[in-house]
């Protein structure tokens, strides 16, 4: 990386800072997987390194916990921790309800265990993750091996009947081969385009053998934090029902990643 954050850098970078102000020492912390997420765990590395900030991770996915351990945080399996203070992760999409899609990096299963088993989860993003309607990015659904195409016939059939725009459905690839997740499952991404009923569609999905989870958070979010390349940050808090705006001053020495390659 150059030394110059680029425009969505910069939103990655100040959303991922303003959600540090969440952890304090003492915490059990869920850390999320991809990009935005990981500029989050190389913040947190950072003031453990230089302000002797005290805290244990729960990583979701095999990288995070590679990278947590990189920078200096304590790292602790769920069952370890029990129960987490706060998780802090991205997203694929939300909606004005802070509803979300969640995925793309094919951790979605991990991400929902501890998020769940957290007092609050807070969302990192970027301006163009905020949607009307949910469906835009596609849906994955993590599917076990056995049985697979059956498994995802079933879901062909069962989209016909849903309130969607769209209803194709493609299996993840790593290269030639299957992409598979930490837990030795496969992804199918659902098309879908438009979610006319997440709460219905999440509810079905689920109730199908050989579907483990699917992509949709729904009422577990509870503050999401959205940077600008400007430097302001939009803090919404469903919980508080609050709407603040902070602005960070960004610098291209502020680049803690030029080391790091998403």
């Amino acid at each position: 990386m150059t030394s110059e954050l680029s425009p969505i850098d910069k939103a990655k970078f100040i959303a991922a800072k303003q959600a540090t102000e969440y952890v304090k020492s003492g915490m059990k912390v869920g850390l999320g997987t991809g990009s935005t997420a990981a500029w989050l765990v190389q913040c947190l590395g950072e003031m453990v390194r230089d302000e002797g900030l005290l805290i244990k991770g729960v990583p979701t996915s095999s990288r995070t916990a590679r990278l947590a351990r990189d920078v200096g945080i304590e790292v602790i399996t769920l069952d370890e921790a029990k129960w987490l203070d706060v998780t802090i992760d991205g997203t694929d999409e939300y909606d004005a309800e802070l509803n979300l899609i969640k995925g793309g990096g094919g951790a979605h299963l991990q991400e929902k265990i501890v998020a769940t088993a957290s007092d609050r989860m807070i969302v990192i993003a970027d301006a163009s993750k905020k949607v009307d309607t949910l469906g835009a990015f596609p849906l994955p659904i993590e599917v076990i091996p056995f049985g697979m195409r059956t498994t995802r016939a079933l879901i062909e059939e069962t989209l016909i009947s849903m309130d969607v725009l769209g209803r194709d459905v493609t299996q993840r690839m790593n290269g030639d081969a299957p992409f598979v997740s930490d837990e030795g499952n496969f992804i199918l991404d659902l098309h879908l385009k438009r979610i006319g009923n997440p709460r219905q569609l999440s509810l079905i999905l689920n109730q199908i053998p050989g579907v483990v989870e699917n992509g949709l958070f729904l009422d577990i979010c509870d503050v999401v934090i959205v940077g600008h390349a400007d430097g302001r940050v939009e803090v919404t808090d469903i919980t508080n029902d609050t709407n603040e705006q902070v602005r960070f001053d960004v610098r291209d020495d502020d680049n803690i990643f030029q080391d790091f390659a998403d």
